[in-house]
Order: C-alpha cells, then sequence, then structure tokens
C-alpha cells in the first residue's frame, strides 16, 4: 500500500497471504484470466454475504455507480440527490449520464451521513433518484430515506464503498435501496486492488446492469467459450466494466476474512475512543450513538473549532503518523461550482464538519501500542 515503510504507522495497510497467491496462481495455470467461472463464484457469494438476489463484479465502484445509474435511465435534465461530503466517484457517477447532481447536507457533526431532512427539502419535480454513501461503514438513516423515497416514488442507489459487511436492522448495507455498489479498492476493507460490485434484488435491473457491463452484448466470451451461445446481438450503448478472474480469486478469499478484519477494527475503533476521550478531551468522535453494525472502514475525528487542520497533519507527517481528510466537499471543486451550492446555506453541517476533519490510521493489523502512538501524536500536535 503505497509507501506504507516510510510510516511509522500508515493509514492504512493490506495483508495478502498464502491463500491468495495460490488462487492468483490456480486462475494463471488455468488459461482462462477474463471473467469466467470464478468471478460467477465470487459474485455468487458476494451475493449470499449481503443477502442480495443478484451481485455483478465490475472494474471498480465508479462503475457499479454508473452502471446503477443507466439501469435506471438518468439522464440530461434528470436531478440526483446526494451528499457532498462524499469521494468525488459518487457525483461524477450521476455527471456521466448527462443528469445533474444535487448536494445535501449531512445529519450532524456526530453523524456524517446525508440527513433525510436535507433530502426532502431537496426534491424537486426534476428528482429522479436518491444516491447516499455510508460515510466510514456508518449507516445513513435508511428507514427515514427509504419511507421518503416510497413517498415521492424515487428509486435509491446506496453507495457502499465503505460499508462492506455493515449492516443496520440485521439487514446489509447496499441492500436497503433498488441498487447498492461496493467497492474492492486497495484501501477497503476487503480488497482486489481494483474492483467493485453492484448487488441488486430487481431483475430488470440486474439485466439491464450485466448487458451494459460489457459493451451492451446479449452473450459473454464466457458462454460462447462454453458453447453456450455461438454469437450475440448489441443491444445497448454498454462499456467495458468488467472484472478479470485474478482479481474475482483475490476477492474470494478476501471475502472470507472480511468478518475477521471488520472485527478487529471495531476493537481498535473502541480503544480509539478511550485514548481520545482521556488524552484529547477537546476532539470530537462521530458516530458515538447506535445505528446499526458498522464496518469500521476509516477512522474520521474532529478537530476543536478554529483548529488548523493542515499544521495538525503536518505534525502527525513529522512524527511518521500518516493521515488524510475524508472528504474535501464536492461542492466546492471546481468542476461543481466552488461552494456555490453551499452559499445558500444548504451545506452548512457539511462545510463545518469538512473544515475539522481528519482521518487517523486504521486497519485490521494495526497494534495497540500504535493506536497508543496516534493518539499520542494528535495530543501533541494540538498544543
Amino acid at each position: 500500500f503505497g509507501g506504507i515503510m516510510d510510516w511509522k504507522v500508515p493509514l492504512a495497510d493490506v495483508k495478502l497471504g498464502p491463500e491468495e497467491e495460490e488462487v492468483v496462481l490456480s486462475v494463471l495455470r488455468s488459461g482462462w484470466l477474463t471473467m469466467g467461472a470464478v468471478t460467477q463464484d465470487f459474485e455468487k457469494e458476494f451475493a449470499e454475504f449481503v443477502g442480495a438476489k443478484h451481485a455483478l463484479a465490475v472494474n471498480n465502484a465508479t462503475a457499479a455507480l454508473h452502471l446503477a445509474c443507466q439501469a435506471l435511465d438518468l439522464q440530461e435534465g434528470d436531478e440526483v440527490i446526494c451528499p457532498s461530503l462524499t469521494f468525488v466517484a459518487t457525483a461524477n457517477a450521476i455527471r456521466y449520464t448527462g443528469a445533474t447532481a444535487v448536494f445535501a447536507d449531512i445529519e450532524s457533526a456526530d453523524w456524517l451521513c446525508i440527513s433525510p431532512e436535507a433530502i426532502e427539502e431537496a426534491i424537486t419535480d426534476k428528482t429522479k433518484t436518491i444516491m447516499i454513501m455510508h460515510y466510514a461503514g456508518f449507516a445513513c438513516d435508511m428507514p427515514k430515506i427509504m419511507k421518503i423515497a416510497e413517498k415521492y416514488e424515487l428509486p435509491v442507489i446506496e453507495d457502499a464503498a465503505h460499508a462492506i459487511g455493515a449492516s443496520l436492522e440485521g439487514k446489509a448495507l447496499g441492500t436497503w435501496g433498488d441498487v447498492g455498489c461496493f467497492s474492492f479498492f486497495g484501501n477497503k476493507n476487503m480488497t482486489t486492488g481494483e474492483g467493485g460490485m453492484l448487488v441488486t434484488n430487481d431483475d430488470l435491473l440486474a439485466e439491464k446492469a450485466r448487458i451494459m457491463r460489457s459493451h451492451g452484448m446479449t452473450t459473454l466470451t464466457w458462454d460462447r467459450h462454453k458453447g453456450h451461445a455461438s454469437t450475440y446481438d448489441v443491444v445497448e450503448l454498454g462499456y467495458n466494466y468488467r472484472m478479470d478472474e485474478i482479481r474475482s480469486a483475490i476477492g474470494r478469499e478476501q471475502l472470507k476474512k472480511l468478518p475477521i478484519g471488520n472485527t478487529r477494527r471495531a476493537e481498535l475503533v473502541a480503544l480509539y475512543r478511550k485514548l481520545l476521550a482521556k488524552r484529547t478531551p477537546q476532539i470530537k468522535i462521530p458516530f458515538d450513538k447506535e445505528r446499526g453494525l458498522s464496518s469500521y472502514h476509516i477512522m474520521p475525528v474532529l478537530l476543536p473549532e478554529g483548529s488548523d487542520k493542515e499544521a495538525v497533519r503536518a505534525s502527525m507527517k513529522a512524527q511518521d503518523i500518516q493521515t488524510s481528510w475524508h472528504y474535501p466537499p464536492v461542492h466546492t471543486f471546481s468542476i461543481y461550482g466552488s461552494g456555490a451550492a453551499s452559499a445558500e446555506g444548504r451545506l452548512a453541517i457539511t462545510d463545518l464538519a469538512a473544515k475539522r476533519e481528519i482521518t487517523l490510521p486504521l486497519y485490521p493489523s494495526m497494534r495497540e501500542e500504535q493506536v497508543e502512538w496516534v493518539v499520542g501524536a494528535l495530543k501533541d500536535s494540538l498544543t
């Protein structure tokens, strides 16, 4: 994971073992490297894991989000409500279709997910879809959001890139809405390097996404190789969003390890909370109340109001502790209007939280003493 050897405590770390090595070699020896039987097994196992009827493996979560938007027939003139406190891919996927991303504020400085009330306020006659993002693997208020969606007859896309293994009321995040999209990027709770998954219980949406995933073709190379088809038609303007067999093989092994990894993350977050409360009481730790089971993807904290965030991060870096920022709000980027939306005051909580947020290191192989080092470095950096 980029430059981890340079840090006393890196932001994230990935441990791939002999199991992953063996299955990759097995794929290489098989002679079939593109989307085939291993990918189908991965999709079946992932669908079972989250409790979805359909799972489609893709080359990244952005592709999954784009396919979700396309399957819901979004087009120019349509509006999609989404958070601004997210990775830019959430909003970009909307714009790929020609639709407009309409940003809604987050709930509070304690819960950094999109606010149901803000979603409802943003609905117009142009609104076609709601796209939410489960920040850090903590659940959006899905019961409220689904009630709003039903009231206005709007489909819901869940950006669950952070939320593999997370749930609310016993139901996996990513399966509450019409479509859920997961990420297997190199810093995620389970990784294939690059990769993602689209899940849905809707047969029609699944079929649309499946066809568009591979050039709009009605049959796949694997079908023809196995003799299930001899030719194909092209029925949609599709894309090349396939996942390869090597990544699928890694994904199957990573999925087995995910529950133990998430449990370890939860233990480390509990230790962080205890040490931060004792040593840096001026730091606010979001997601303090209970709402479902998190995947604990990242460890966000909010610095005291008025803190010089870059000075704190530079001080942490000088102590060999890597930090990050999740996220510069999308509405502040030049391509999204450089803050024009928040000037109206609609994103006031997003703006305040983003100014104060830094992300501390968190990964399953992290040691307790490393958590103590991070907290000590943060204490030193605040004084």
